[in-house]
C-alpha cells in the first residue's frame, strides 16, 4: 500500500458485511491456520448484527486505504446493561503498520462512550499479539485467561474490560 491515507466509514455499503467474513476466513486460515468453525463465527455475529442492529448503541465500521477494504471492527451491546462488546477486530497483512488497527478502536470506543456505555469488554486469544498491544493501548485490563480447542487449534481465549466513564 503506497498510500497510507485511511478511511473509516460505517459498514453499511453492500458487500461490506460479506467480506468481514470472508476476509476473517482468509487471513486468519493463512496466518494461524485456523479452520472454517472461525469463519462460521464470524459469520454468526455479523448476521446476528445484520438482522436488527440498534443503530443508536451498535455500529460497524471498515478502514478503507485507496478504496480498498482494509479493516473493520464492530461494538455490539453486550450481554449486560450498559455493557458495549468490541467484536471483530481485523486489519489485513497489507494495512499492517499504518495504524488502521489503533483507528478503528478508537473509533469503537468513542462511539459506545457516546452511546452510553459504562464498560466494554473484548474476547480475544493470546496468538494474536497485535491485537493485544492495541487493546492494551486503548486502556483494556486483561481480567480472565482459559485455555480452549477452537478452530482446529489449542488457543489461550482471553477476557479484557474497560471503564468508559470518566474520571471524576
Amino acid at each position: 500500500m503506497r498510500d497510507n491515507r485511511v478511511v473509516l466509514r460505517r459498514a453499511d455499503r453492500p458487500g461490506d458485511l460479506g467480506w468481514v467474513v470472508m476476509a476473517h476466513g482468509e487471513v486468519y486460515d493463512h496466518q494461524f491456520g485456523w479452520d472454517t468453525s472461525f469463519e462460521a463465527l464470524v459469520a454468526r455475529i455479523v448476521a446476528d448484527y445484520a438482522n436488527g442492529h440498534d443503530s443508536a448503541r451498535e455500529a460497524a465500521w471498515i478502514a478503507e486505504v485507496e478504496g480498498e477494504r482494509v479493516g473493520c471492527v464492530f461494538c455490539v451491546a453486550g450481554d449486560e446493561p450498559g455493557v458495549a462488546k468490541l467484536r471483530i477486530l481485523l486489519v489485513t497483512p497489507a494495512a499492517r503498520g499504518l495504524g488502521v488497527g489503533t483507528r478503528l478502536v478508537d473509533q469503537c470506543l468513542r462511539f459506545a462512550r457516546e452511546a452510553g456505555y459504562q464498560q466494554i469488554v473484548l474476547w480475544t486469544n493470546d496468538v494474536l499479539v497485535s491485537a493485544r498491544k492495541i487493546y492494551q493501548a486503548a486502556g483494556f485490563t486483561l481480567i480472565e485467561e482459559a485455555p480452549h480447542h477452537s478452530f482446529g487449534h489449542d488457543l489461550v481465549g482471553q477476557n479484557w474490560t474497560l471503564d468508559l466513564r470518566s474520571p471524576d
